[in-house]
């Protein structure tokens, strides 16, 4: 009885930020999902089935923009690998360790906005970058890094990689420092050179931050990259750094087209939610092993 009672007043407690939280998130997401089964023009809904996904299948535009977040996803590993071994780095106090430690977290702290102009000169035809190439007689590796279809996106994945690379950094760093440092000592005494150190210890110590990082840089590929398409290059030159974030936008918004935006962002997080969960469960396994 008493346990029952307890269970009711938590529940209670509860209440006001489970209804704030179904309010923000799992009413948008019941409506989104009943508005790709519509077809919406100003106040007219009509039901039509799964018409909005046939549609969305057959538009090149949403196929081209899936094709580059799983292209983006081809960052996760370089950024991790980059994190760990900058985090070692701070870890074992190379020289003005403190002050890199600030430098290569700033980049995050950074608002999109500000990156996108300031790299959009950069990375102009006649930007920076260019410029420099020129004068160190490197002219051939000239190009017009965002105005070209060829270059665009892998310059659009610098930029994001360069961007969310410091929160990463810290986050296994901050790990690092609460390791046990007699491992390390043992592995000293025994033999072990400077890269096996960090291969047997390091990454095993850090490998439920690791995974935490993976989802969380899975998510950003997917769902929090607009900004950076939206701020250098509106989805172009033509589709060739077109994502399903910007896709979703300019259908719904642009086009009025709510129904088809609305089974885009259904399929973008039925995707989203079966990468996680594939990847939860291989890494859960494996950490398990």
């Amino acid at each position: 009885m008493r346990n029952r009672q307890k269970f009711t007043e938590i529940s209670l407690f509860l209440l006001p930020a489970a209804l704030v939280i179904g309010f923000i998130y799992l009413f948008p997401l019941v409506k989104v999902i009943q508005y790709s089964f519509m077809r919406i023009s100003g106040n007219n809904f009509k039901y039509i089935g799964f018409t909005n996904y046939v549609n969305i299948f057959n538009d090149p535009r949403f196929i081209a923009g899936l094709k580059n977040n799983f292209i983006l996803l081809l960052s996760v590993p370089f950024i991790l690998v980059l994190a760990i071994f900058f985090a070692v780095l701070l870890y074992e106090r190379m020289a003005g360790w403190k002050f890199y430690r600030f430098t290569l977290f700033l980049p995050y702290i950074l608002a999109i906005p500000v990156i996108g102009v300031v790299f959009g000169y950069i990375f102009q035809l006649n930007g920076i970058l260019n410029f420099f190439l020129e004068k160190l007689g490197l002219s051939f590796l000239i190009h017009d890094w965002f105005g070209s279809s060829k270059y665009s996106l892998w310059t659009l994945m610098f930029v994001i990689m360069w961007k969310e690379l410091g929160f990463s950094i810290i986050m296994i760093f901050a790990r690092l420092l609460s390791v046990n440092q007699e491992l390390y000592e043992a592995a000293e005494i025994d033999g072990a050179s400077w890269l096996k150190k960090h291969i047997y210890i390091t990454i095993p110590q850090c490998l439920n931050v690791i995974s935490f990082l993976s989802v969380i840089l899975i998510i950003t590929m997917f769902a929090w990259i607009f900004n950076y398409v939206f701020t250098l290059t509106r989805g172009g030159p033509g589709t060739s750094t077109i994502v399903s974030e910007f896709y979703i936008y300019t259908t719904a918004f642009r086009d009025s087209n709510m129904g088809m935006g609305s089974a885009a962002s259904v399929i973008l997080f039925l995707i989203m939610l079966a990468m996680i969960i594939a990847y939860a469960k291989l890494f859960g396994k494996e950490e398990v092993d």
